[in-house]
């Protein structure tokens, strides 16, 4: 830990932490967690400035994951080979980096995709929430120190997988996706294993709810730790359920819909305040087990609609853009995934720059945990749910 000499007044230590911005007080201790943690999700280093077991500080330090996402998109060959890289940013929702990277490009090359694409893509977006959330949701039981709940949400979300990996063979990273459709129709059992897999995942969420979701420990734990304010999140540009745990209703899927998701009923789950203040822990960790809910109700719904079909008939066989410019933006599973594309009429991409949810949620950590005991610390990271990959893309 770096730490340089200053003149201070009498009865303070001469010491300054990087981007503290004012000596240590003499109370004051700065101690690490992690990088190497088990509750950190993934390779974060979190600086605490604690006086006691009372947090003064969180300084976040990023970086040890570094994938030069951006940098390895604008030195491929063709706009195509991307999409397995964006792949690997929220690498436990895969298919939510490439729909958001396909509808830019599609609509950066006036592409129009076949009706069947458009309605697997959400079946397979919605999947990709569903199983984003398990993890979550499992993973935040243990931080919290439950572990039958991990077992549950592995379980289910094993079920997810086994369609998606039927349809593409492959479990965690893609490439289905496709600019102007997909690598691969699905099976004449889909639309019966999707179907039987809506009737069995709601109960389970029942039981997830039985299990964790009002468990005694579990909410003394969460209620009323991490407030964030909506306006606050507002200003720190949150999104996704850490947005919505504070109470404000915004979802691009309704606010500012994309691809075919203003053809289907669904509501926003927003943040209540179990114990009177709204945009705690247990308020973002309820939005995501409502949203899963809700995932299957636009399932259920896509499925029954779902058209006949060609899903490569509208795949350009050369990609090579006009020169220009396009950002556009879709709700993932963490939040506001934007992507900024820039072209200059060749056959590559001339800049790629992505807006992660991860990232800009991961900001407000220090707003949240202020006056929070250590302990609690472990609860609010938790509660935002972020993937270090996108964070460090």
């Amino acid at each position: 830990m770096e730490v340089t000499l200053t003149d201070v007044e009498p009865g303070r230590r001469p010491a300054t932490i990087p981007g503290l911005g004012r000596p240590l007080r003499a109370e004051e201790m700065v101690i690490s967690m992690g990088p190497q943690h088990p509750s950190t999700h993934g390779v974060l280093r979190l600086e605490l400035v604690v006086d006691g077991e009372i947090v003064v500080d969180v300084i976040p330090h990023i970086g040890y994951l570094h994938r030069c996402f951006e940098k390895h998109c604008e030195h491929m060959s063709n706009y195509q080979q991307v999409i397995p890289y964006a792949d690997r940013m929220d690498y436990v929702a895969a298919m939510s980096n490439e729909f958001g990277y396909v509808v830019a490009m599609e609509k950066m090359l006036k592409i129009q995709v076949p009706e069947r694409v458009e309605y697997i893509r959400v079946i397979m977006a919605e999947f990709s929430r569903i199983i984003s959330h398990l993890i979550a949701i499992g993973t935040y039981g243990l931080d919290i120190g439950a572990f039958t709940p991990f077992l549950y949400c592995m379980r289910d979300r094993e079920h997810v997988l086994d369609i998606i990996e039927e349809t593409c063979g492959a479990r965690l990273l893609y490439n289905y996706m496709w600019i102007g459709g997909l690598s691969h129709d699905v099976k004449p059992s889909f639309q019966k294993q999707v179907s039987e897999f809506c009737t069995y995942f709601r109960p389970k969420i029942k039981e997830l709810n039985d299990l964790l979701s009002y468990n005694k420990i579990f909410i003394e734990r969460t209620a009323n730790v991490g407030v964030l304010p909506g306006d606050v999140a507002i200003n720190y540009g949150a999104s996704g359920p850490v947005l919505r745990g504070s109470g404000v209703k915004w979802d691009l899927r309704k606010n500012d819909p994309y691809s075919i998701y203003d053809r289907f009923s669904f509501d926003i789950p927003v943040g209540q305040g179990l114990k009177g203040k709204v945009g705690d822990c247990w308020d973002r960790y309820m939005v995501r087990v409502h949203e899963m809910e809700q995932s299957t109700n636009i399932i259920e719904q896509a499925v029954a609609q779902l058209p006949e079909g060609d899903v490569q008939s509208a795949i350009p066989k050369r990609i090579r853009p006009e020169a220009g410019e396009i950002y556009v933006r879709t709700e993932t599973p963490k939040g506001d995934l934007g992507y900024y594309i820039v072209s200059d009429g060749t056959a590559s991409p001339f800049r790629i720059k992505v807006r992660p949810p991860c990232f800009i949620n991961l900001s407000a950590l220090p707003a949240m945990c202020r006056g929070a005991m250590i302990a609690d610390v472990v609860a609010i990271l938790g509660s935002i749910d972020i993937v270090l990959g996108e964070v460090d893309r």
